[in-house]
């Protein structure tokens, strides 16, 4: 699913006739989403359609039930090319995030899979689990 069309009706009413949104409304990405930004971005070859800054990146997070406790991680377009073929059926989100203004909206969602239905992987014990 392409999310081309909200975006763009969120920019034209930032920059409509009659002020509906300002700058801070839709520049308000989390500092966890800015942090995983800067260090997981792919970056996208666009420009911020807000500040014009080159620094636009896409992350791709994953979920499903199949995922088990990798459910809703940030992924790399290579790694989800080996997972299409581990998992049967996941979705990915993609969110392009301005790393300056803190621009942030999610442009297409789909869904990668072989199609074979498989138990979650085992849960792994994480450093959360052994020091709280």
């Amino acid at each position: 699913m392409d999310y081309a069309l909200q975006r763009r009706n969120t920019l034209q009413a930032l920059r409509g006739p009659r002020i509906v949104l300002t700058g801070s409304d839709v520049c308000d990405a989390d500092p966890l989403l800015l942090r995983a930004a800067m260090h997981h971005g792919e970056e996208s070859g666009v420009s911020c359609p807000i500040c014009d800054q080159e620094r636009l990146v896409n992350l791709n997070y994953v979920f499903g039930d199949q995922l088990g406790q990798y459910s809703g991680r940030i992924k790399s377009t290579p790694e989800l090319i080996d997972m299409q073929s581990e998992f049967g059926e996941f979705k990915v989100c993609v969110v392009e995030v301005c790393v300056e203004c803190g621009w942030n909206h999610m442009i297409q969602s789909y869904l990668l899979g072989d199609g074979v239905r498989r138990r979650p992987p085992r849960r792994q014990q994480t450093v959360e689990d052994i020091y709280g």
